[in-house]
């Protein structure tokens, strides 16, 4: 075992093994360490701690000190210098017309050292550009090429979970992702929806793909012969979170149906024929679903207006019919149509009863002293009740016709009919331009 401390370098997220030679060293701490490139401004992550000898990596190099005030200052410094660097570089980028993208500056603790990280899409002359840095820094000026993985983990950001990116946060390496995990997982093979903020496959494809394939193990495959409770067909969908497969029966091919693993039979896994298939005559039984009784205990309790008086679950999902007596109170139908006539309304006051008066119950026998209702009167026939009129007398309307002839011939409108539409209407000026003001 070998005492070690663990740092974290600035812009990384992997962490390094130092030896802390007898240095008690607390976390978030900063330090100063031997590398091969010399002396370097690290963050340390983790405290004195042990690890076996099998993970550590020869030569282990010291700790030279705890970070003091002078070594702040001068990674202060060290940054603004870096800021200068990438605004210069961007510039001489552009006077010698190189196709290359500048994505960070890096300048090491002890100032004799300038690492400029960029992307291109080839290979890319930088010679005279290194020549024209260095003769403005007066420092090594080093050149380097980086993907765009590389490039999305140094600069950071957020991903479309809403979190920032595993590569800047954790991830110490970069794993291989293939378009074949996406397949695997069920996912749309839309670029724009599996691919990161780099342009790559996302890394987080790979976290699932150890379960996905263990459960895509005890699952059937597409097309797959199987026995369900109603019957023989085929498998047409898996879904491997739930475990559950959709098989088009050949009862009943056009609405397949959802089961579970435990509840189907698989008879040929894959593709192919069923010559040869022996079907057998026992199905297998179906499993009462947690969430259909969930469900069904929620609404049975919703509609006695309870939430803790726990009732069982009908009958009716188990197979078995239902009887009279297992529905006292009538169908569901029956209950909301009854709820909906009496709704809103209030009895009248001819139908409430007072405090004093007994309420009888329905099925009770009436009480003897009681005075029985008198029995109606019949009626008499409608013939008696009707009353004939009197016959018109013609000569009277003839006559009365004859007079509003005569007074109209003496108004002088004969043949014009006397009603109020067909008088002569005074002629009115409009109002408005020229008219009634």
């Amino acid at each position: 075992m070998a005492e070690v401390i663990s740092v974290r370098f600035r812009g990384g997220s992997k962490n390094y093994y130092f030896d802390p030679r007898g240095l008690q060293v607390e976390p978030e701490t900063y330090v100063v360490v031997e590398t091969a490139q010399g002396m370097e401004y690290a963050r340390c992550v983790e405290a004195n701690h042990e690890v076996p000898d099998q993970m550590v990596v020869q030569p282990l190099r010291p700790v030279v000190r705890i970070a003091t005030e002078n070594d702040h200052r001068s990674a202060e410094y060290n940054r603004k210098r870096e800021k200068e660097a990438f605004g210069i570089c961007e510039k001489k980028i552009a006077d010698h017309g190189l196709e290359m993208k500048l994505v960070n500056v890096e300048c090491s603790f002890e100032g004799n050292k300038i690492i400029f990280f960029f992307t291109a899409d080839g290979r890319v002359d930088f010679r005279e550009l290194v020549k024209d840095l260095a003769s403005v820094f007066r420092a090594r000026i080093e050149l380097r090429q980086i993907g765009v993985r590389d490039e999305a983990k140094m600069l950071g950001g957020m991903g479309i979970c809403g979190r920032p990116l595993c590569c800047s946060q954790f991830l110490d390496e970069f794993i291989p992702v293939s378009i074949k995990m996406a397949k695997t997982q069920s996912l749309s093979l839309n670029p724009t929806k599996i691919s990161g903020t780099c342009g790559r496959l996302m890394c987080c494809l790979k976290y699932e793909q150890a379960a996905y394939e263990d459960a895509a193990k005890r699952m059937p495959k597409n097309e797959s012969f199987v026995d369900t409770p109603d019957g023989v067909g085929n498998v047409s969908n898996v879904d491997l979170l739930r475990e559950q497969v959709q098989v088009r029966l050949d009862a009943a091919p056009e609405s397949p149906r959802r089961y579970k693993v435990s509840e189907i039979r698989v008879l040929r896994n894959g593709k192919g024929s069923r010559e040869g298939i022996e079907i057998p005559k026992d199905h297998p039984t179906r499993q009462q679903d947690e969430e259909t009784e969930e469900f069904v205990f929620r609404a049975n309790n919703r509609r006695q207006g309870s939430s803790r008086t726990p009732i069982a679950v009908p009958s009716v999902l188990a197979g078995e019919p239902a009887g009279e007596e297992e529905r006292p109170g009538g169908s569901n139908a029956n209950n909301r149509r009854r709820h909906r006539n009496n709704r809103g309304n209030k009895p009248r006051p001819s139908q409430q009863q007072s405090a004093d008066k007994p309420v009888r119950q329905e099925g009770a026998a009436r009480p003897q002293d009681r005075p029985a209702r008198p029995p109606k009167a019949e009626k008499q026939e409608k013939v008696e009740k009707l009353q004939v009129r009197p016959a018109t007398d013609t000569t009277a309307a003839k006559k009365a016709a004859a007079d509003r002839a005569a007074r109209q011939q003496q108004s002088g409108q004969e043949g014009k009919p006397n009603n109020y539409h067909n008088r002569r209407r005074p002629y009115r000026r409009p109002k408005g331009k020229g008219g009634e003001k």
